[in-house]
């Protein structure tokens, strides 16, 4: 869960100094990545006479237009950074396993913020520009397309000049986290920032003696390094989208313990609170256990929290933050009692299916990550008798609240499945696409809505799926046509009617109660029901 939207900071203050600013060319539109390796954008060597083509700069995103880049999907990340305690710097290498599927001239990176000093491709130095928040890399000779190409990006970067909400990083007294989504991971390392392209991840982190370096997946190597150093590394053994990417460093005790079916349970905590936290981080194994019961098997191979070391209220603005493998928390949070912290770490517990295994193929497809993540969150609260924070108990007694929201809603934010970058985090894209799901249960039944979910989850799972791809799973699994009636929920400008609710009634519009999002400033927005 976020609960923010991205301003960019002057790109003055976020591009490296040692690197000239160009102007930009403007992107052109390109579909995602056939199944076949090839682009939806058509023969490029049909229309270069057979010499190739620079990759577009964009995937056509809805709601941010500039992510992303065509001609080629990502096969791997190997990210490979060394943390400087005097200095506060990460000097960063990041070998990028590329799979062409035009032949290309020149091809481009997401990158804003990092200083880059080299860039190699097949071993060979590649002339390189950094334009806005893109890497242009001209290789020696063309790429040849349906071809694998490493890329190796050498640079720095500076965790406090790129910082959160601007920036992915989360600067801590002692060393940093990060938070990508949803367009920041190109802020931390140079890579194809949209969650269309999940990508294998390895990492290398060194550290100095008494600190931790720690990232999503497994560790699978320590070595101790001349100058008193340690480097972790870390694979992920399921693709990954970057805006999901966590590491950190810092000075950390990993706490382990097993969760159901044997699942390795790994949480990485402030070393000087381990005991105060101890309680929050042994409610995950009962919740894993709760939320296996009714979506299936946890889809990775290990989950824990990672406490932040840091109590500064303005080191990141949101509670919780999805990073696969390893929830971002603010540690205060999850010092309060179960009633008050459960339903929201089990929303945090949901993205590992929805969101991670699951990724948006869009960010116009939020709604998939965050109304599922309420909707367990809040059964999971009304189950066991905690009220929310309107003081109700039941989802009934929510969803009536919210039904009769619907217009203003969709008046100030929109429908639920049509975000703008400005309103992406707003309720309607958290409560508004509960009701679409309590909508939907409510027509076809709840054993048919379960098995709707699973199969969802199977069909697309450690892969990317829009909101089409959930209307049509929903439809073959039910057995009936629910294009329309979903639709209508997800795109309609008024509310529809609620199934087996006839007495629910829609509150009218008033005008007078919409305030204009700021965009220039940053705006919060009371966004999650379980917190």
């Amino acid at each position: 869960m976020r609960n923010r939207t991205r301003v960019t900071a002057p790109l003055a203050a976020l591009i490296g100094t040692a690197t000239a600013l160009t102007t930009g060319s403007p992107a052109f539109a390109a579909g995602r990545g056939n199944d076949d390796g090839t682009t939806g954008g058509g023969n490029a060597d049909a229309a270069t006479g057979g010499k190739g083509a620079e990759g577009a700069e964009t995937l056509g995103d809805p709601v941010f237009p500039s992510l992303g880049n065509d001609g080629y999907r990502v096969g791997s990340y190997d990210l490979d950074l060394a943390y400087d305690a005097t200095t506060g710097l990460v000097d960063g290498t990041a070998t990028i396993e590329l799979h062409t599927s035009d032949r290309l001239t020149r091809f481009s990176l997401d990158a804003l913020g990092l200083d880059i000093r080299t860039v190699r491709v097949q071993g060979r130095r590649a002339d390189f520009e950094q334009a806005d928040e893109k890497l242009r890399i001209t290789p020696e000779s063309t790429l040849p397309a349906k071809a694998r190409v490493t890329v190796c990006v050498e640079y720095s970067a500076d965790p406090g000049r790129a910082a959160a909400p601007t920036g992915g990083w989360v600067v801590t007294p002692d060393g940093f986290a990060v938070c990508g989504q949803p367009n920041l991971a190109h802020t931390v390392f140079p890579c194809n920032d949209h969650p269309s392209d999940k990508a294998d991840f390895t990492f290398r982190i060194t550290v100095p003696d008494g600190l931790r370096g720690v990232a999503n997946g497994q560790l699978v190597c320590t070595e101790r390094l001349d100058g008193d150093r340690t480097a972790f590394s870390y694979r992920s053994r399921s693709p990954m989208a970057t805006e999901l990417v966590q590491i950190t460093v810092g000075a950390y005790v990993v706490q382990e313990r097993s969760g159901p079916h044997g699942l390795p349970l790994r949480d990485i905590v402030p070393t000087a609170r381990a005991a105060a936290l101890e309680p929050a981080l042994a409610l995950t194994p009962g919740l894993v256990d709760w939320l296996e019961q009714r979506l299936g098997a946890f889809p990775f191979e290990t989950y824990g929290l990672l406490p932040c070391n840091s109590d500064d209220p303005n080191a990141f603005d949101f509670t919780g933050l999805e990073t696969q493998t390893l929830t971002l928390y603010k540690p205060n949070f999850l010092l309060q009692t179960e009633s008050k912290i459960g339903s929201h770490m089990m929303h945090e517990l949901v993205h590992s299916w929805f969101g991670n295994s699951v990724s948006p193929a869009t960010w116009a497809d939020l709604w998939l990550n965050e109304g599922h993540a309420d909707f367990y969150g809040l059964l999971y609260r009304y189950e066991r008798g905690w009220p929310d924070s309107l003081g109700l108990t039941t989802m009934e007694a929510r969803m009536k609240d919210t039904y009769a929201r619907g217009d203003q809603w969709r008046h100030d934010s929109g429908p639920v499945a049509t975000p703008n970058a400005v309103n992406l985090f707003d309720s309607q894209r958290y409560l508004g696409g509960v009701l679409v799901l309590y909508a939907l249960r409510e027509l076809i039944g709840e054993d048919t809505f379960h098995a709707v979910e699973r199969a969802f989850l199977a069909r697309y799972r450690d892969s990317s799926a829009t909101t089409e791809d959930y209307i049509a799973v929903a439809s073959s699994v039910s057995g009936q046509d629910l294009s329309g009636f979903l639709r209508d929920w997800l795109y309609g400008t008024a509310t529809p009617r609620m199934p087996g609710h006839p007495d629910w009634t829609v509150t009218p519009v008033k005008p007078s109660l919409t305030v204009p999002h700021s965009r220039t400033g940053r705006h919060y927005h009371d966004n999650s029901a379980t917190l």
